[in-house]
């Protein structure tokens, strides 16, 4: 709203002013007496809006303070008890794993991701909550981190600062976690993390106070992914992190069966493993089998070429490499994300590239159409990556044109189909060729992705070759974990052996491996904004309600011993209505407002009149928008010297 000019609000005053004083009839409005609602419906359509933002934020698992006092749990007081206490990745796919591992006054980390898939106003993502952290932080001795993927890394710069201690992981992996944290240095995370490389090639084993970690080579959709041992002396643990067992991965470096076999030859006590594919039957196809598919398209296309992928998934982008030197043609990059892992593994030599290939993208638009392929993030149609800024016409360097091929190698991630099939319909619109892995066959070509996670066959083969005496299924929702102890189950185990947990649930081993539950730590979501800021749960839910009713504000100049308005009301909505369009409505809420003002404020204290305020406009509102919004009632009392004798102070409704 534009400030008023002086003249125009002594304009405004005195024009007030007189009509009281001279009695002046209002103009016909809709008064009190005339509402067929009563206050009580008007209330109570304002709290069912409430609670279903309440639903909407809790179905994030947000974490709220009061939840401190709602978790049962003691410290170990038996120093031979191993206890385990998942802070996350047991409520949905690629969501903020973080596992504690305890014996004794020792402690580590397994893992510590965010959780991108929050769809809430002005959220980020989600970090695991660290309130139990911080009744264990004298004891924590590291983080293992089993591969480089944001769901098991992501939160570590927002963690390690306020929980100190060295991070342990493969090459590859440590290298994108120095990566994350040089990135969020802009937003005022300053801090550099102790690192430790582990070889898995030698079985490096590395003694942290009562626990010896090994990582094993797992096979994934990121170069160095590894599975965990953690012997410890209760037991021995083996945690998959995320997994497939392919047998002919294009990096040659295939699952370390042998070992796997190995350590359950001798004796494991707790198999965790991830359960994101459990409900798919069969095995995950072998990586290499896209190689042709590649080949293919790009042996037919006359023009330029864009493949849309996941920037960590290195074997896939040394595919569209191999396919575009063996078609003569330049690569260019594209994307914040793709750059710098693809520099890390160029520099690391995860991925290998002929000289001469690379191009900046810069100079893409250079390079004749039959001689370009672009290599670029956005397949999901995330807001703002490279190939959705292309598909709107809004990228710097690169118009999408007829004669483009357009290669979308993913299929939607789940909750994710909504945006994938829009830049679908955004491409479409441009005339371009596009193929796409879930359309493969209607668009004439061979697959275009396999999953980097393990399917039910690979479940059970990982259960048959560890033999662990209790398995606990992670990284997955409680179906998908339901699913996977059905597959434990037809592998031979007991049923009462498979532990299916949720995030806070603490599951301690005595050193004879019996098993206990023991209480419930502290759990849930802390909802993190672009800037490293934290959002909580009330402004999230506060948010949520402004963006699906809207909000006003009134605002009332009072006199301090009469009571009489000074002005008229001033009214400022947000995504409510447009003012101009609904002059009768407003000018009916200003009368209501002088009614209520005149009969109300010389005869309760300040702090009721403004509740009795904002409940007598939400009844006038309902009654004719049938709308609840956001109030935010705003009284300004002017004593005798003509001097604001209040601060106001705004307030929010919040339903409370």
């Amino acid at each position: 709203m534009q400030p008023k000019e002086p003249e125009e609000r002594r304009e405004k005053v005195n024009k007030y002013q007189n009509n009281s004083r001279q009695g002046a009839q209002p103009q016909k409005r809709v008064q009190i007496s005339q509402m067929k609602t009563n206050r009580g419906e008007a209330i109570r359509a304002g709290r069912r809006n409430f609670d279903t933002a309440d639903k909407a934020v809790d179905r994030w698992d947000v974490f709220e303070k009061h939840h401190e006092h709602e978790a049962s749990f003691a410290p170990i007081t038996n120093n031979e008890t191993l206890r385990i206490v998942p802070l996350g990745g047991l409520t949905g796919i690629g969501e903020k794993n973080m596992m504690v591992i305890e014996y004794g006054d020792d402690a580590i980390i397994v893992d510590c991701g965010f959780d991108l898939s929050v769809d809430l106003p002005g959220v980020n993502f989600a970090i695991p909550a660290t309130t139990y952290l911080e009744s264990i932080k004298h004891k924590i001795r590291g983080y293992v981190i089993t591969h480089g993927h944001m769901d098991h890394t992501g939160a570590l710069p927002y963690v390690v600062p306020t929980y100190p201690a060295p991070i342990y992981g493969s090459h590859f992996t440590i290298g994108m976690i120095l990566k994350q944290f040089e990135n969020v240095a802009e937003n005022g995370i300053d801090f550099i993390p102790e690192t430790v490389n582990m070889n898995m090639e030698n079985h490096d084993r590395i003694v942290i106070g009562p626990f010896t970690i090994e990582l094993l080579r797992i096979t994934h959709s990121i170069p160095d992914a590894s599975a965990l041992i953690i012997d410890t002396p209760a037991g021995r643990l083996l945690n998959t992190g995320d997994f497939r067992l392919d047998p002919e991965p294009l990096d040659q470096q295939p699952s370390d069966i042998a070992r796997i076999k190995k350590a359950g030859d001798d004796g494991v006590l707790l198999l965790l493993s991830e359960s994101t594919n459990a409900r798919f039957p069969g095995r995950t196809p072998t990586e290499h089998t896209l190689q042709k598919s590649f080949d293919d398209i790009f042996q037919q296309s006359n023009g330029r070429i864009f493949v849309a992928i996941f920037s960590t998934n290195m074997n896939r982008i040394q595919m569209i490499i191999n396919a575009a030197a063996e078609a003569g043609r330049k690569v260019a990059f594209d994307g914040r994300s793709m750059m710098w892992v693809a520099e890390l593994a160029v520099r690391l030599g995860n991925l290998k590239i002929p000289k001469g290939t690379v191009v900046a993208m810069r100079e893409a638009p250079n390079v004749k159409d039959d001689q370009l392929v672009v290599v670029c993030t956005g397949g999901q149609g995330e807001p703002n990556a490279a190939l959705q800024r292309m598909s709107v016409g809004e990228h710097k360097h690169i118009k999408l044109k007829e004669g483009d091929t357009v290669i979308v190698s993913s299929s939607p991630i789940p909750g994710n189909e909504v945006r994938y099939q829009q830049i679908g319909n955004d491409l479409a619109i441009l005339g371009v060729t596009l193929f796409r892995h879930p359309s493969r066959d209607v668009d004439g070509c061979g697959p275009l992705h396999v999953s980097g996670h393990a399917n039910r066959d690979e479940h059970k083969e990982m259960i048959e070759m560890v033999r662990p005496k209790w398995l606990m299924p992670i990284h997955g929702g409680a179906l998908d974990r339901k699913y996977h102890r059905d597959v434990a189950i037809e592998a031979g185990m007991e049923r009462d052996k498979v532990i299916l947990a949720h995030s806070g649930s603490i599951i301690e081993f005595d050193k004879e491996g019996k098993m206990f539950e023991a209480g419930e730590a502290p759990a849930g979501a802390v909802l993190v904004d672009q800037t490293g800021a934290i959002v909580p749960g009330l402004v999230a839910k506060d948010r949520l309600l402004m963006s699906e009713e809207g909000m006003v504000v009134v605002m009332l100049t009072i006199d301090k011993k009469t009571g009489r308005l000074l002005t008229s009301p001033d009214i400022i909505t947000r995504g409510f209505i447009y003012i101009r369009d609904n002059t009768e409505l407003m000018d009916g809420l200003r009368a209501e407002l002088k009614r209520a003002a005149s009969q109300r404020f010389t005869r309760v204290d300040l702090d009721r009149f403004k509740q009795e305020l904002k409940d007598h406009v939400g009844h006038y509102l309902y009654e004719h928008t049938r709308r609840s919004p956001v109030l935010i009632p705003v009284v300004n009392v002017v004593g005798a010297s003509g001097q604001s004798s209040f601060k106001p102070k705004p307030v929010p409704d919040t339903g409370r």
